[in-house]
C-alpha cells in the first residue's frame, strides 16, 4: 500500500509532480514576502521619518499614510490593487499580479515599519539631534549622519518581527491566484484527498521560512548592536 507521503512523488498528468509544485509554490512565496519586504523598508523608513520631522504638512501625509495602509485589512487591500484599481485606472490592467499583490504586501507592511522607525527615532536622546547642529550639520544631514544610523540599528529587534509576519502575510497572495504555498495547500489537498498530509508539510515550510529570516536577523542584529544603549531621555 502507497505511503501517505508517497503521494507527493504522484504526477499530476502535465509531467509534474506535486513535490515539484510544492517547491514552486514555497519559490513563489519567498518571492512575494522578498520583493514585498523591500518595498516595506523603503517606504517604510521614509515614511517613519516623515512622522518625526517639524513639519506639518509632512507629519500630516506620513500620519495619513500609516492610518491608510495600516487600518484596511490586507486581504481588502490585494483585492483592491488586484480588481478595483485596474478598473479604476485601465492602464494598470497590463501589470502583472505579482507585481500588484508585491505592491499590496509591501505598502501595507510599510505601515508597520514606519511606526517601528518613528518609535526608534523618537527613543533617541534630544542630545543625538543638538549634537548634529553643534557641529554645523544641517536637519537634512543631521538625520542622515547621525539619527538613521542610530535609529535603525535600534529597531532591528521589531524588524525581525515584521519580517516573520511578511512571510505569514504572504499567503494572501493566493486570493490572487499567485500560485503560492496557500494556493498549493488548498488545491493540492482537494486533488490527493490528504488534506492533513499536505496542510502539515505546506506548515513546516511557513515555520522554516520564518525561523531562517529570525535567525538571519539576529545575526545581522548580533553584528550592528549599539553597545550598552538602553535608550535616553528626550
Amino acid at each position: 500500500m502507497q505511503s501517505d507521503w508517497q503521494i507527493f512523488m504522484q504526477d499530476r498528468g502535465d509531467g509534474i509532480t506535486y513535490v515539484d509544485w510544492l517547491l514552486s509554490a514555497w519559490g513563489w512565496t519567498l518571492g512575494v514576502a522578498a520583493c514585498a519586504w523591500i518595498i516595506a523598508l523603503v517606504a517604510g523608513f521614509v515614511i517613519g521619518t516623515l512622522r518625526t520631522v517639524p513639519s506639518k504638512p509632512l507629519q500630516w501625509f506620513s500620519n495619513a499614510w500609516v492610518e491608510l495602509f495600516r487600518n484596511i485589512p490586507l486581504l481588502v487591500q490585494i483585492f483592491l490593487w488586484y480588481q478595483v484599481l485596474p478598473a479604476m485606472f485601465p492602464s494598470l490592467r497590463g501589470v502583472s499580479t505579482f507585481v500588484l499583490v508585491v505592491l499590496a504586501l509591501g505598502l501595507f507592511t510599510s505601515a508597520r515599519v514606519a511606526e517601528q522607525v518613528r518609535a526608534g527615532i523618537q527613543s533617541l536622546p534630544r542630545g543625538q539631534f543638538m549634537a548634529g547642529s553643534a557641529i554645523g550639520l544641517t536637519r537634512t544631514q543631521t538625520y542622515r549622519y547621525v539619527v538613521l544610523p542610530m535609529a535603525s540599528r535600534i529597531v532591528l529587534p521589531p524588524m525581525t518581527s515584521e519580517a516573520m509576519n511578511i512571510i505569514k502575510n504572504s499567503s494572501v497572495a493566493f486570493a490572487a491566484g499567485i500560485a503560492e504555498l496557500a494556493l498549493y495547500a488548498q488545491q493540492a489537498g482537494v486533488e490527493l484527498s490528504k488534506e492533513i498530509q499536505v496542510y502539515l508539510v505546506v506548515s513546516v515550510l511557513y515555520a522554516v521560512s520564518a525561523f531562517a529570516v529570525n535567525r538571519v536577523m539576529a545575526f545581522i542584529e548580533s553584528r550592528v548592536r549599539v553597545p550598552g544603549y538602553v535608550g535616553g531621555s528626550k
